[in-house]
């Protein structure tokens, strides 16, 4: 039987050395994974998953730099439009089915001027998808993102 101090160091060096070999996570990093484009490039994408998050997306940021962006992950596939309401950056939002596969795309999608949510039109949710993925503005141009196109999720 094991004394709790003999526990008690192998429980830490085992925790200790969980991960060893790989670089620490970035507190920017969690609740994110590496999306890869067309041409390859990879880009962290915050995930989410809870409809309050989804709600929220990109509202109130003043930036997404270059390599970041955010994915929506839907629980079925359907047609989810989005709106720009309250966000302060132009956009492009991709959406995927099931496999990652584009099957629309909104390039360059401006913020919404008006404070009255009511006056912000809606962007794509014309066909199913499961996934949708808001990259900075140009991104889609930039890196080959097309209908019928993969990006690997």
């Amino acid at each position: 039987m094991l004394s709790r101090v003999t526990l008690c160091v192998f429980l830490s060096a085992a925790t200790w050395c969980y991960g060893c070999g790989e670089r620490p996570i970035k507190v920017d990093e969690f609740n994110t994974l590496v999306v890869t484009l067309p041409d390859g490039f990879r880009v962290r994408a915050e995930v989410m998953t809870r409809p309050q998050d989804m709600m929220r997306g990109m509202m109130f940021r003043d930036s997404l730099p270059e390599g970041r962006g955010m994915l929506f992950i839907h629980g079925e596939p359907g047609e989810y439009s989005y709106w720009m309401f309250q966000v302060k950056i132009p956009l492009d939002i991709i959406w995927m089915d099931q496999n990652g596969i584009v099957v629309e795309i909104s390039p360059n999608t401006p913020p919404c001027p008006s404070k009255d949510p009511k006056q912000c039109p809606n962007y794509g949710g014309t066909k199913r998808a499961l996934m949708v993925l808001e990259l900075p503005a140009g991104s889609a141009e930039k890196h080959g993102i097309r209908v019928g196109r993969k990006i690997q999720i």
